[in-house]
């Protein structure tokens, strides 16, 4: 596992790239592209979010021009495809970006458009398989180019479903970093164990089975008192959070590393 390398999955094999995992990016080749307009952005969001199916034009209508008539409403829809066609064609070939099929609106994927969430979603889907089968090095390998499509969670917010989605892939997301994690540790490697197990804290300070294992590593390295400081952490979070106290294993955990840490 090389964490020293560049996080960054390789762009450029991607003519168009749609990003909505954190901050909404298009990258042409891995270089950003500028877009203007606020509805332009919220157009290709929704779109992404609905890569597979597309989505309808009255849906798009209400979404992005609520308060309009229906004849306003397609008039600025269609000035708003024309732009997307005049900036982003050329990175495809020339074909459009955004087609119309069966009375949906959808991303051209066929002529290479892609969605960060849809490369994380595929990758992650693959290496869970993996690892039920028991594959775990093709699992690590799999989770790991998946999570360098993760720069965030997903960044529409338009409706109930787009929450929806933002959750499942947050938690598909934490899951990936548990099983990374936890299988760093048992492979000795407490370097990489404690860098996987921190971004998974940093996403979910509350998880205590990564305060757990973060409590084990420095353990593992030596650092008692850090392990110790880690319990703190997490008591304090929980008790900000939630007006609760640690699970009975962190807190047994705790004790081990207190009274006997060469037992941990």
């Amino acid at each position: 596992m090389n964490l020293a390398a560049d996080p960054r999955p390789d762009w450029t094999t991607w003519p168009l790239l749609i990003c909505v995992l954190g901050n909404f990016r298009v990258l042409q080749a891995g270089q950003p592209v500028a877009l203007r307009g606020g509805k332009v952005e919220a157009l290709l969001c929704h779109l992404a979010l609905h890569h597979a199916d597309g989505v309808p034009r009255a849906n798009l209508l209400d979404l992005l021009w609520p308060t309009s008539n229906t004849a306003l409403a397609g008039e600025a829809l269609y000035s708003r495809i024309r732009s997307v066609h005049s900036r982003l064609s050329a990175a495809i070939g020339g074909r459009a970006p955004v087609v119309h099929v069966d009375g949906c609106y959808q991303l051209n994927v066929r002529a290479g458009v892609g969605v960060d969430a849809a490369c994380f979603d595929a990758l992650a889907m693959a290496g869970e398989c993996k690892a039920q089968a028991g594959h775990e090095a093709d699992a690590v390998r799999l989770f790991e180019h998946a999570i360098q499509f993760y720069y965030g969670d997903l960044c529409v917010q338009t409706d109930l479903y787009a929450i929806v989605e933002r959750e499942r892939m947050r938690a598909r997301y934490l899951g990936v970093l548990s099983y990374l994690s936890t299988h760093a540790y048992t492979a000795g490697d407490h370097v990489t164990c404690l860098t996987y197990a921190q971004r998974l804290l940093d996403h979910d300070p509350c998880r205590e089975d990564a305060h757990r294992l973060v409590m084990r590593c420095y353990v593992r390295r030596g650092e008692r008192a850090q392990a110790l400081r880690q319990y703190q952490v997490c008591a304090d979070i929980l008790r900000l959070a939630f007006s609760a106290t640690p699970e009975p294993e962190t807190m047994a955990l705790f004790e081990r590393v207190r009274r006997d840490p060469g037992s941990v």
